[in-house]
């Protein structure tokens, strides 16, 4: 059994769904603490003078130190305005009048709605765009104890898994910390994923963008673009000494 685990982020980009479509189950982390301006609440779409930032508006003050799960969205004009931002942009693209008013209809969530329901229902929206399988649990419905890798690992060991696949910017913490996991009889490995190009509106084409520029753009190729950005994954040998190496040269 293979499980990853990420938070639900909002209108996440390719190397997210790759995680998902590599796993059995992928748990999205809701009960940990929420981190304001981060990919949990905004993401970036292509426009002709760039990469451009569509952000949910959320209620924060007040509330330092809230959980995923609890964040309420502050007002619903956000939605119309992130609706427009990305028709006005992909109007253009092969495959918009195929996708556009599904989309969109996922995106309208009045005051007070969770942010992580918004975020879980388009990942689901964009899974099944892509024909990703992956069962997903929320982990706040396992009800595990822990804090950072005891955590994982407990939400591992809950789903029967034999390994776990991390993303690469856990890695910082992870290396020092995967015996927690191991002890458990979880091995470890790390996403290696390699930003794929695709017909894109704008040229030059730029990577890191939602998801949705992918799929508005490309239709049903878009589950294989997305897989031909993978490799590999790295195991986490491989990843501490290409960490070494890059301390070195400083």
């Amino acid at each position: 059994m293979k499980v990853a685990i990420c938070q639900p982020t909002y209108l996440p980009w390719l190397g997210y769904f790759d995680l998902i479509d590599q796993v059995d189950t992928f748990i999205l982390l809701d009960d940990v603490q929420f981190e304001k301006q981060s990919w949990q609440q905004r993401n970036r779409i292509k426009t002709p003078v760039g990469l451009q930032w569509l952000t949910v508006p959320v209620i924060f003050r007040g509330r330092l130190g809230q959980a995923i799960k609890d964040v309420e969205i502050r007002s619903s004009e956000f939605c119309r305005n992130h609706c427009r931002a990305i028709e006005l942009n992909y109007r253009r693209s092969q495959f918009f009048e195929y996708y556009f008013d599904d989309l969109s209809s996922r995106l309208t969530s009045p005051e007070g709605t969770l942010l992580a329901d918004l975020n879980i229902r388009l990942i689901e929206w964009f899974m099944n765009a892509l024909g990703i399988e992956t069962r997903l649990v929320v982990s706040s419905s396992l009800r595990q104890p822990g804090k950072r890798t005891e955590l994982l690992a407990n939400l591992c060991e809950s789903q029967q898994a034999k390994l776990y696949v991390s993303p690469l910017g856990s890695s910082v913490y992870l290396l020092k910390e995967k015996d927690t996991l191991l002890a458990r009889g979880i091995e470890v490995v790390f996403q290696h994923y390699e930003h794929p190009e695709y017909k894109q509106l704008f040229p030059p084409f730029q990577p890191f963008a939602s998801v949705l520029d992918l799929i508005f753009n490309e239709g049903p190729r878009s589950r294989e673009i997305l897989r031909g950005g993978r490799r590999p994954p790295f195991l986490p040998a491989e990843v501490a000494h290409h960490i070494g190496e890059n301390m070195g040269a400083q």
